[in-house]
């Protein structure tokens, strides 16, 4: 697949980048060799080969799910510049 200035100006507006000629003959070869990296790589035999999602084993440690409050809530307040009757106070914003 080759990519020409019209489709860079088509991709362009399609992500609402404006882009002057001077980019869009930049951008041209640039998308080009993507899509031949892109052709390489559909190239590589991957039959039997697992898919994975990092290169080494990773396992998430568990715990138990228990539901609380918390409890600290005098403690995260006291980070606060201002609080008023348990929560933070923040200045009114109108537009």
């Amino acid at each position: 697949m080759s990519v020409d200035a019209a489709t860079v100006r088509h991709i362009a507006k399609l992500a609402r980048i404006a882009v002057s000629d001077e980019e869009v003959a930049a951008l041209e070869p640039e998308l080009n060799n993507i899509l031949g990296w892109i052709e390489q790589l559909q190239e590589v035999d991957v039959t039997g080969v697992q898919p994975m999602t990092a290169v080494i084993p990773n396992t998430l440690r568990m715990r138990q799910d228990v539901v609380n409050d918390g409890g600290i809530r005098d403690d995260v307040l006291a980070n606060a510049p201002v609080a008023e009757h348990g929560f933070f106070a923040v200045p009114k914003v109108i537009e």
